[in-house]
C-alpha cells in the first residue's frame, strides 16, 4: 500500500473501532509472541465467521483514547517480518500474516498485522487451542461457532458425504492395510507402527478423517473401497484412465481403491532408461523417462482436486515424449505459477474432506508444495519444465515431458546444476519458444546463458566466459535448497547444536545477493521448517529461544 492509502486504512480502522475482526495495541518491543498468535488465531476465526477476507491488528494506537502513539515493536525489518515464519510454525494449519505494513505516522510509528480470513470448513488454533472473541475480548472459541466453521463445506464438499448403506465390509482389506502403513509413516513420532496397526478399524478410519462418527464417506470409498463397491459413488464414475496415443495405441481404466489404483497406473507407463550426452564429453547421463514420485505427485493432484460433481474420469494419456495429465474443473485456488517457487499456501480446496484424508495418507501435502516438487524434478533430471494448460474453463491439463526438448538447455542444466530456479523458467520458456520478460532476458543474456535477438532467443550452447559476467552472476545467483541444507546438517553433526543467531552467521553470507535481508531471513525460516517438517532436524529448545539438533 502506499503512504497515502495506509493512512486512510488507519483513519478508518480507528473511527470504527475494535470490534471481532479489529483490535489495537500499544504494544512495545516486548510484547509477546504467543499472545499475538492467541489474538491472529481469533481475529481469523472471526473474519471467517463474518464473510470478510482479512482482519486487523494494530500495534501504536492506545486502545483507551483511541490515539496513536507509536510502537517501538521489532523496528529492525527483518526481525519483524520473521514473526511470519514463528506464526506459521504453531499455527495449525499452517498459515500466516498475509502482510504486515509500517505506517510512520505523524504521531509515531504504527504496525499493521494484515491477518487472513481461516479457510471455509478449517478452524485456525495457536498451539493447538482455537481462539474467538467476544466484542473487544479475546476467549475461546466456542463449540457453537467450531462447529458453525467446520460445518461450512460438509454440505458444499462432494467428497465429504456420508454413503447411505455403506459399510466396513465395502473396503478391500490390502488398501486399508496400505492405509495404516502410511499413516503410521506420517506420524512415526507421535504413534509406533504397532500401535497404529493393532487400532479397531473404525477407530483407524475416524483418525485418518475418512469416516464421519463412524460411517463411511464417499472420501473413504474413493481411496479405500473395493472395485465392486464402486457402484456407490453412482452417477459420479469413480476412475482413472491411462491411454496410449502413438504408433501403438491402447487404454486402461482403474477404478477403486485409488490408494492402490494410482501405483497400477503408473506401471502402465513405458518408463525407459534415457542417455544425454554432456557438452565435450563422452560419456553419457543416464537419466529415467519419467520419476514415480513426480508421476504420482501429478496423478494424486488430479485425484484431490478433480470437480466429481461433473461426472468425469481422471484421463492420463502417454505419448512417445510425454504425458498430459487431464481433470474436470477449473484450477480451484490461484494459478499454477503461483506455486512453483513452494512459497504459496492455498487457502481454500474444491473437496476438503478429500484433500485432508489424501494428507493423512502421505499421498498429498496440503502446503501447497506438490507444484514446487514436479518442477524441481525436472530440472534435477536435465528435462524440460511441466506446462499447464487453463484454456477450457472446465478442465485443468498439465503436460509432463519425458525427453529432451533442446539439447543446448539440458546441457546447460548438467552444466551449472547452481541455476536459481527463476532463470531455469527463462530458460524452458527460451527453449520452446516462447517470449520471456525484458528483465529476464537482459540477466540471462549478461549471464551467457542465452543468445540472439528478441523475440528470437536461444539457450546458448557454451556458458559465457566473460570474467565480469560470471563474477556478477555468481553474487546473485541461488543454490539448491539441497546446499544450505547440507551446510545446516554438516554444522549440527559437528557442533551438536545451534541457535537461530548461530545458523543465521552461517548461511547469511551463502544466500543471493538478490535477496534482501528480509528475504534472506524469510528463506532460512523456511529451510528450518522444511527440514523439521521432514524429521531431519528437532528443536530442542523453546519456541521462542529455539536450539536446533539433528534428530536421533
Amino acid at each position: 500500500m502506499t503512504l497515502a492509502e495506509l493512512n486512510h486504512l488507519l483513519e478508518q480502522l480507528i473511527a470504527t473501532w475494535e470490534n471481532e475482526v479489529v483490535e489495537f495495541k500499544q504494544a512495545g518491543d516486548g510484547y509477546s509472541t504467543d499472545l499475538i498468535g492467541e489474538y491472529f488465531s481469533a481475529l481469523s476465526n472471526e473474519a471467517n465467521l463474518r464473510g470478510v477476507d482479512r482482519a486487523w491488528l494494530v500495534f501504536g494506537v492506545n486502545n483507551q483514547t483511541r490515539a496513536v502513539v507509536g510502537s517501538d515493536y521489532r523496528i529492525e525489518h527483518e526481525r519483524l517480518h520473521s514473526l511470519k515464519n514463528q506464526i506459521a510454525q504453531a499455527t495449525e494449519p499452517s498459515i500466516t500474516l498475509r502482510e504486515i505494513h509500517v505506517l510512520q505516522h505523524q504521531q509515531g510509528r504504527v504496525v499493521l498485522f494484515e491477518i487472513p480470513a481461516a479457510p471455509r470448513g478449517i478452524p485456525i488454533a495457536w498451539k493447538g487451542h482455537y481462539y474467538a472473541r467476544a466484542g473487544e475480548s479475546r476467549t475461546s472459541l466456542g463449540l457453537d461457532k467450531l462447529d458453525e466453521i467446520r460445518q461450512q463445506t460438509l454440505q458444499q464438499d462432494w467428497s465429504a458425504q456420508v454413503i447411505a448403506g455403506a459399510s466396513l465390509n465395502d473396503l478391500d482389506d490390502e488398501a486399508v492395510r496400505r492405509a495404516r502403513e502410511s499413516f503410521a509413516q506420517k506420524y512415526a513420532n507421535r504413534f509406533a507402527t504397532d500401535e497404529v496397526m493393532n487400532w479397531s478399524l473404525t477407530t483407524f478410519l475416524d483418525r485418518a478423517r475418512l469416516t464421519q462418527n463412524g460411517q463411511l464417506t464417499r472420501t473413504a470409498v474413493l481411496l479405500l473401497g473395493k472395485a465392486e463397491s464402486a457402484y456407490l459413488l453412482l452417477p459420479h464414475p469413480a476412475q482413472l484412465t491411462w491411454k496410449l496415443e502413438g504408433q501403438e495405441r491402447a487404454y486402461e481404466h482403474f477404478g477403486p481403491p485409488f490408494l492402490l489404483s494410482t501405483t497400477r497406473l503408473y506401471q502402465r507407463i513405458r518408463n525407459i532408461q534415457l542417455r544425454i550426452l554432456p557438452q565435450d564429453e563422452l560419456i553419457p547421463i543416464e537419466v529415467s523417462k519419467y520419476n514415480q514420485q513426480t508421476v504420482l505427485e501429478a496423478l494424486h493432484n488430479c485425484i484431490a482436486h478433480q470437480d466429481y460433481i461433473r461426472n468425469g474420469r481422471v484421463v492420463v494419456t502417454e505419448l512417445p515424449d510425454r504425458l498430459i495429465f487431464q481433470n474436470e474443473g477449473s484450477f480451484f485456488e490461484g494459478q499454477p505459477d503461483e506455486y512453483i517457487e513452494g512459497d504459496k499456501t492455498p487457502r481454500r480446496y474444491r473437496n476438503p474432506f478429500l484433500t485432508q484424508a489424501m494428507a493423512e495418507l502421505n499421498m498429498i501435502d496440503t502446503m501447497g508444495y506438490g507444484i514446487h516438487l514436479i518442477y524441481r524434478s525436472q530440472v534435477q533430471r536435465y528435462f524440460p519444465l511441466p506446462d499447464y494448460d487453463l484454456s477450457q474453463p472446465s478442465e485443468v491439463k498439465m503436460t509432463l515431458y519425458g525427453g529432451v526438448v533442446d539439447p543446448a538447455y539440458s546441457r546447460l542444466l548438467i552444466q551449472k546444476t547452481d541455476l536459481p530456479l527463476v532463470d531455469i523458467l527463462a530458460l524452458d520458456r527460451v527453449q520452446k519458444k516462447f517470449p520471456i520478460p525484458d528483465e529476464a532476458a537482459g540477466r540471462l543474456r549478461k549471464a551467457g546463458l542465452i543468445e540472439g535477438r528478441k523475440p528470437n532467443f536461444y539457450v546458448s550452447a557454451l556458458v559465457a566466459n566473460a570474467t565480469a559476467s560470471k563474477a556478477d552472476y555468481i553474487r546473485t545467483r541461488a543454490q539448491d535448497d539441497e546446499f544450505y541444507a547440507k551446510l545446516l546438517t554438516d554444522y549440527l553433526a559437528n557442533f551438536g547444536q545451534a541457535n537461530r543467531a548461530e545458523i543465521n552467521k552461517l548461511l547469511m553470507g551463502k544466500l543471493s545477493d538478490a535477496l534482501s535481508p528480509a528475504q534472506k531471513e524469510d528463506k532460512i525460516g523456511n529451510l528450518l521448517t522444511n527440514l523439521r517438517r521432514s524429521g531431519k532436524i528437532v528443536n530442542t529448545g523453546a519456541r521462542k529461544t529455539p536450539k536446533w539438533e539433528l534428530a536421533k
